[in-house]
């Protein structure tokens, strides 16, 4: 399995940014997809994620209304739209698959892509 994150980048806050995740190796439609991210010197949180329909989402408290989960099993993708973008949301962002049990945690993914970064510039 491979997964793999593109999107990040420096941005001033209040901007937007886009990441995307390509997945590979294993059917795409058949596993949960999540966001965490991970600020320095701090554990990886959990940020978003995405039924294997697409028809429910999940947030954590701190990006609900701001971020944007969404997927495309046909194109075996998985984006995060992050809009009015804060500088505490500066992070290594990971992108994750699995059974999502538990949804809002590590355990609950098998696979992970390499990170993207995020850089909110105040």
């Amino acid at each position: 399995v491979q997964l793999q994150a593109s999107g990040g980048g420096l941005v001033q806050a209040g901007g937007s940014l886009r990441l995307s995740c390509a997945a590979s190796g294993r059917t795409f439609s058949a596993y949960v997809m999540g966001w965490f991210r991970q600020a320095p010197g701090k554990e990886r949180e959990f940020v978003a994620a995405i039924s294997r329909s697409g028809s429910m989402t999940y947030y954590t408290d701190f990006v609900k209304g701001r971020f944007t989960i969404s997927r495309d099993n046909a194109k075996n993708t998985v984006r995060l739209q992050m809009n009015s973008l804060r500088p505490e949301d500066t992070a290594v962002y990971y992108c994750a698959q699995g059974v999502g049990v538990p949804v809002r945690e590590v355990e609950g993914y098998d696979h992970w892509g390499q990170g993207t970064l995020v850089t909110v510039s105040s």
